[in-house]
């Protein structure tokens, strides 16, 4: 229960910060409409086509979207002084991790609310079926994972807004192929069964990844 408390505790208090400053999902959301907007006159795209690329359009505008909020995540609580005192609190590490994490994975949903139903006006797309929301929200809950983590050690580096892409993109880009695969299988109207595997590897990405944050989040905040 303490566990619990701490957790949302943590998100509260990025929520309101956040609601204060709108600093994060400002630039977030600003970044993802201008990119859906570029890549909507960029490519002159015909209704076969569509399909083919707007999956992958879609991932990038979300995953680079979600770098800018999870970069000044733990960058503004450093500056502030705010992470020495996270971690000077009687909980768990784990518990300041699923905090971020939730945090996270709230703002870059906020966004995703406006990028979606945006694709599916801009790129003349099918409506959003219950099957793309899950793909969103695991491949947001395995990239806010991940990065957590990575933003815990980009932000103590000198260039922590270049380190951070250095870091997470390599180390997520199964979770991204996966997303982008499944995201495609379900805009094509394909029976579950032709997209399930990467379903299935997107979950257990998830699984295994953020495991391994949650036990290694400690020793690198220590550090």
């Amino acid at each position: 229960m303490k566990f619990l408390h701490a957790v949302f505790a943590i998100i509260a208090k990025d929520l309101i910060a956040e609601l204060r400053t709108r600093e994060m999902l400002s630039s977030m959301l600003t970044f993802a409409v201008l990119v859906s907007v570029v890549f909507n006159f960029a490519f002159q795209l015909r209704a076969d086509d569509v399909r083919v690329v707007a999956p992958g359009m879609l991932w990038v505008t979300i995953t680079f979207a979600g770098t800018l909020g999870l970069g000044r995540s733990l960058a503004i609580e450093q500056d502030k002084g705010c992470l020495d005192g996270l971690l000077l609190a009687p909980v768990d590490r784990s518990a300041i991790y699923f905090g971020k994490l939730l945090a996270n994975a709230l703002f870059m949903t906020a966004v995703e609310v406006v990028i979606l139903p945006l694709f599916v006006v801009l790129f003349n797309l099918p409506f959003i079926r219950p099957g793309l929301i899950g793909v969103v929200i695991l491949g947001t809950l395995g990239f806010a994972g991940v990065g957590t983590l990575l933003s815990a050690i980009a932000v103590n580096t000198r260039a922590r807004e270049v380190m951070l892409p250095i870091l997470l993109f390599p180390v997520t880009l199964p979770a991204i192929i996966a997303a982008v695969k499944a995201t495609a299988g379900i805009l094509d109207g394909a029976p579950l069964a032709e997209w399930q595997q990467w379903l299935n590897i997107l979950l257990a990405f998830d699984v295994i990844l953020i495991t391994i944050s949650m036990l290694t989040f400690d020793f690198i905040v220590e550090e």
